[in-house]
């Protein structure tokens, strides 16, 4: 830094990008007028027409078509670009539009089931940790 003092320690991630949100959706806070938002667990891909005008998209449009040469969630490819989650929820209703994505919504009837929900948990916990220990069940 100027003064001689080292700057901050920017996280795991990196430095925090220094778009603010609105600028990158030109004010908009939802995909369309209704207001409706993609559920988080979204699963969105690249589309041939995506991939093939990838180099003229814009920057935040360019990097969540490129995430998506395999299928990722709204989610994931928050996480992954450190953007907001509803940038990518806006951005990704765009890309839709213009035919760069395709959008697969799940069926909000299973994605609520209990059933689904318990057999997640039970996957997640078969996982070992980094040292190869199996979570206790409840």
């Amino acid at each position: 830094m100027a003064d001689g003092s080292t700057p901050p320690d920017p996280g795991p991630g990196g430095p925090v990008p220094a778009v603010r949100p609105f600028l990158v959706t030109a004010g908009r806070v939802a995909p369309d007028p209704s207001g409706r938002t993609m559920p988080v667990e979204t699963q969105v891909v690249a589309t041939a027409e995506g991939l093939a005008v990838l180099d003229r998209l814009a920057f935040e449009q360019h990097d969540i078509v490129a995430a998506c040469r395999i299928p990722q969630s709204i989610a994931e490819i928050a996480a992954r670009l450190r953007l907001h989650l509803n940038v990518v929820r806006i951005l990704a209703e765009d890309l839709r539009t213009a035919g760069q994505l395709t959008v697969h919504v799940p069926d909000t009837g299973v994605t609520h089931d209990a059933s689904v929900l318990r057999r997640l948990i039970d996957g997640l916990r078969a996982i070992p940790d980094s040292r190869g220990v199996l979570r206790d069940t409840d």
